[in-house]
């Protein structure tokens, strides 16, 4: 699997992911890293393992913003994207292009606390302020709305009494961190089915007799 990553800040899930490739955890190659703005932290944890890298800001013409990411992914021959804290809605052209090759993560148990305008710590403030007992983290195949698309994996992280939107963004990612390639594992081997709008795991597959 030829695999681009999309990230706008730091970049944590995107090394993450890097990581389980290096590990032979996640049979892919990472062919592209694509952000939508310059000097972030994981434009360079893609320059320093010589990860081709681009800076595309979305433009006020949706269709020209479109265009300039197809164009990207095209020259390095991606056929999966991983949106790993990417913050910009992905462009319906690229969606229909990629359809069911893009994977995000999102911090909390979806459907529950997404949407437009739920990313980072304000995901976790809006659970303590809920009272949460229980959130999460959720990967799920991007369609063209925000946080609706099938669900892949999520696992549960308890809210415990002393939490702040901080100790709790930091125990929610270390599941984002596991689970994230995880799934894209499970979309690399082939194991991901849609039905329905739900995603199907599909067991692995049994080694040739010889």
């Amino acid at each position: 699997m030829r695999l681009a990553l999309f990230a706008s800040g730091g970049g944590s899930n995107a090394g993450a992911i890097l990581d389980a490739i290096d590990a032979g955890r996640l049979r892919a190659e990472p062919v592209l890293l694509v952000s939508d703005r310059p000097g972030i932290g994981a434009l360079a944890r893609a320059e320093a393992r010589d990860i081709p890298t681009e800076v595309i800001a979305p433009l006020s013409d949706a269709s020209r913003f479109a265009q300039a990411l197809l164009n990207a992914l095209a020259r390095q021959e991606a056929d999966a994207i991983a949106l790993a804290g990417y913050l910009k809605k992905i462009p319906d052209p690229v969606v229909w292009a990629f359809r069911d090759r893009i994977l995000n993560v999102h911090p909390s148990l979806l459907p529950a606390f997404g949407g437009a305008g739920w990313y980072g710590k304000r995901v976790h403030q809006g659970v303590l302020d809920a009272g949460c007992r229980v959130t999460g983290a959720t990967v799920h195949l991007v369609d063209d709305e925000y946080d609706t698309g099938p669900i892949v994996l999520q696992e549960a992280v308890r809210v415990e009494p002393d939490d702040t939107p901080e100790t709790l963004a930091t125990r929610v990612l270390a599941v984002e961190h596991r689970l994230f390639p995880q799934a894209l594992a499970l979309l690399a081997d082939g194991r991901l089915q849609v039905e329905a709008g739900r995603v199907r795991i599909l067991p692995p597959s049994r080694p040739s007799a010889s």
